[in-house]
């Protein structure tokens, strides 16, 4: 018998989880939209004034998207909460008739669970959106949505990352008596997409010796420009400036040359349309003009990924996504790095 022990795959498990994506947004529309839907009836009914919305790397991205949601589709106020006004300096706001969402892939960080009880004390709605029903975070919020995402063991957050912001949708969805139509086809969608990893594994190189990234988007897109730099930066290494290309036009642009890396994400509809003079003038300063988007938007760039055609924009996100998600794996590999084990990181973040 040997004794030889297998030697682990670097990224094994991240590419696992990045497969399952489509099973896991099939999961939610048929097992999770019934309850998803019921638990949104249930709030619209106590008619919140406005929305705050609570969470910590990845999922405070998805947070993000939810609040371009809530704003666009729903016309209410929403904003990403400051948890240390409440957890540090012990801040006591009336949350009467307000919506409180805490995302969080673990339900475990002890500010989430402490801001959310203090929430809930000052008179909010508590709504937890996690991938473990029974963690502290579901246990003191009124109300939880289950991700379905299943265990998650890779550190960087992929398959619970598009959970969450499906989830959000539907969540949405409901709150305005809608019935999540435009995601039926995410699932296959997705599948699609992933299939092409030989594409991105080609576009990876690019960025195998780059020692800074610039990544923009506007728009519903604007949140996956941070999670693609989250990504990047935790399983590279690679420091990765993600801005709203409104922002980046504000002085951030004077950094980029024709020597550049710049990513794009141009969503198809009016977040692309207004990134597109943003786009000019990264054209114009000869940037390396990578776009994540419409195969028009690609074949004006020095490279990109072309993503489906006619996907209504506000569920856009949970595609553009994956392209980012699979080019931070392939140049973690191709720097002879392990993306499953980033160094210095943890699964559950218990910041305080």
């Amino acid at each position: 018998m040997s004794d030889t022990q297998t030697v682990p795959v670097p990224g094994r498990i991240m590419a696992a989880e990045m497969a399952e994506q489509p099973a896991v947004l099939r999961r939610i529309l048929d097992e999770g939209a019934p309850k998803i839907f019921d638990i949104a009836a249930e709030i619209a009914a106590r008619n919140p004034r406005f929305v705050l919305l609570t969470a910590r790397g990845t999922s405070d991205n998805a947070a993000l998207y939810a609040k371009y949601l809530i704003e666009i589709l729903l016309g209410k106020p929403a904003g990403l909460t400051s948890m240390s006004t409440t957890t540090a300096y012990g801040a006591k706001p009336d949350l009467t008739d307000v919506l409180v969402i805490t995302v969080s892939q673990s339900g475990g960080s002890p500010d989430l669970v402490a801001s959310t009880k203090a929430a809930r004390e000052a008179g909010a709605i508590t709504l937890a959106v996690t991938n473990n029903a029974s963690s502290p975070l579901a246990e003191v919020s009124e109300f939880h949505i289950d991700v379905l995402a299943g265990p998650e063991k890779a550190l960087p957050a992929t398959k619970t990352y598009t959970a969450e912001l499906l989830a959000l949708y539907l969540l949405v969805e409901g709150l305005r008596g809608g019935d999540g139509a435009a995601a039926k086809e995410l699932p296959s969608l997705a599948a699609g997409i992933l299939a092409r990893q030989a594409e991105v594994k080609a576009l990876a190189e690019r960025y195998r010796f780059a020692q800074r990234l610039v990544i923009t988007s506007r728009g519903y897109g604007y949140p996956t420009a941070r999670e693609a730099a989250l990504k990047l930066m935790e399983t590279t290494y690679i420091p990765a400036s993600p801005f709203s290309g409104a922002d980046l036009l504000h002085g951030p642009l004077a950094m980029v040359d024709n020597v550049s890396p710049v990513i794009a994400i141009v969503p198809d509809g009016k977040g692309g349309e207004a990134l597109q003079p943003v786009l000019d003038r990264l054209r114009g300063r000869g940037a390396d003009l990578v776009v994540i988007g419409q195969q028009a938007q690609v074949d004006v760039a020095s490279a990109g990924f072309a993503l489906p055609a006619g996907v209504p924009e506000e569920v856009q996100a949970i595609l553009e996504i994956l392209p980012l998600q699979l080019l931070a794996y392939e140049v973690t590999i191709a720097r002879g790095q392990d993306p499953d084990a980033p160094r210095a990181l943890a699964k559950v973040t218990e910041t305080h």
